[in-house]
């Protein structure tokens, strides 16, 4: 099994996308990118700390890959933003590729190439892993329990 981070907005909708994917094990809805220990949904909402919501999302390589994740993440949200994705603005909702090694950051880096290539502006930060913290156990498949769509998170191809 491997691993990949991904933020892109709201965690829900992310992690949504995500456990939708052939080949995606399992999927935690988190926080990352902050200095703080174990932060709570609260106080990253209200910006007490620096993290973002996040999606760390383990997969069967030999089913998926890793670069078929990053591209479905520049697919389910809009990475030109700076301050957030879509109507859910702030820097708790900023793009982010959070890489595990130099593999990772390489790919990540060619398929947001591949993107401005194609005249998309993006804006993702790519940044090295920092400790991901498992977010409460209400956000978790919030839309499975809830039996909603996204309202932010919707797949549009780009690739």
């Amino acid at each position: 099994m491997a691993v990949g981070i991904f933020a892109c907005g709201c965690f829900w909708g992310t992690q949504h996308q995500f456990q939708k994917q052939q080949g995606v094990v399992g999927t935690l809805a988190g926080y990352t990118g902050g200095t703080e220990a174990f932060p709570s949904y609260a106080d990253v909402r209200d910006h007490k700390t620096h993290h973002v919501e996040a999606v760390i999302v383990e997969f069967d390589p030999t089913v998926v890959s890793y670069e078929s994740l990053c591209k479905l993440f520049f697919e389910i949200h809009d990475p030109a933003q700076t301050d957030g994705v879509g109507p859910d603005l702030g820097a708790q909702y900023r793009s982010c590729i959070f890489y595990r090694d130099e593999t990772q950051r390489q790919t990540a880096e060619r398929v947001m190439q591949l993107l401005r290539h194609k005249g998309y502006e993006v804006n993702t930060l790519l940044l090295p892993e920092e400790p991901f913290y498992i977010g409460e156990a209400y956000h978790q498949r919030y839309y499975e329990k809830t039996g909603g769509e996204p309202y932010c998170h919707v797949r549009t191809k780009k690739f």
